[in-house]
């Protein structure tokens, strides 16, 4: 993939003007936690979606993508695989534009299924921590 290419669609990601962050968790620790942060540092709205967690960096966390009470445009998935997968059948269901799977989340079932839903998918390259910037 060129790497316009992959800058356009980040550029189209991050016009967004809510972020969900799927895997989100409250251990500083894990990534999940970090790109939270990253966007909450960059002064963007975002939410976190984990069913185990009932609030991260003080910010209820909901369940899942259905359960989000205002739509969301773009998803960052900080996941296992197979969680994943789940996600971008909730993402087609509730209308997400774009979807960041971060490394380690991706396979490839997950992103041919968003793609093919017309979803814009960035995966396997850049990280949202890079790009947008990240202190801890």
């Amino acid at each position: 993939m060129a790497r316009d290419t992959e800058g356009e669609k980040i550029k189209q990601f991050l016009s967004a003007p809510l972020f969900a962050v799927a895997g989100a968790s409250s251990n500083k620790n894990k990534y999940g936690n970090k790109v939270l942060r990253c966007y909450l540092q960059n002064s963007r709205r975002a939410v976190p979606i984990n069913p185990r967690e009932g609030e991260v960096e003080g910010l209820i966390s909901y369940p899942s993508l259905k359960e989000l009470p205002e739509p969301v445009e773009s998803v960052s998935i900080i996941t296992p695989p197979a969680v994943t997968e789940e996600i971008v059948e909730d993402a087609i269901k509730t209308g997400v534009k774009h979807l960041w799977m971060q490394p380690g989340a991706e396979s490839k079932k997950a992103i041919e299924r968003a793609e093919s839903a017309g979803i814009n998918v960035i995966h396997g390259g850049a990280c949202v921590l890079v790009v947008l910037g990240y202190f801890d």
